[in-house]
């Protein structure tokens, strides 16, 4: 006979258990500049995401957070930048950038609190 198997953190986030706290954790924060206004005529929105987040997380978490239904989700790795911090060289931190497609009549509205 053998032992159940315990599913690994990744395993139970692909099955779809994810925990409130833990699509707080995936989804960081609307992007909120001109380019991302523009795609939300595309009914498109960017949200800034967590390194380790897979597209199907990310999915979970929009739909599941906002009540919204995603059509698709594009992500994109922006990679820091050195620059100067006081006359010392330093190094901005990569971030994650989601660009997630919503179904046709749905929208996310950023001025309304979440529950």
């Amino acid at each position: 006979m053998t032992s159940p198997q315990i599913l690994s953190e990744g395993a139970r986030r692909r099955a779809g258990g994810l925990q409130r706290a833990e699509m707080y954790e995936i989804i960081r924060g609307p992007v909120v500049t001109e380019k991302a206004t523009n795609v939300g005529q595309r009914n498109q929105m960017v949200f800034r995401v967590a390194p380790g987040a897979t597209k199907p997380e990310i999915k979970a978490a929009v739909e599941a957070l906002f009540g919204v239904k995603v059509l698709a989700v594009n992500t994109l790795v922006a990679k820091g930048k050195t620059k100067r911090f006081k006359g010392r060289p330093g190094r901005r931190s990569d971030t994650k950038k989601a660009y997630v497609e919503l179904a046709q009549g749905q929208s996310i509205d950023l001025t309304s609190g979440l529950a």
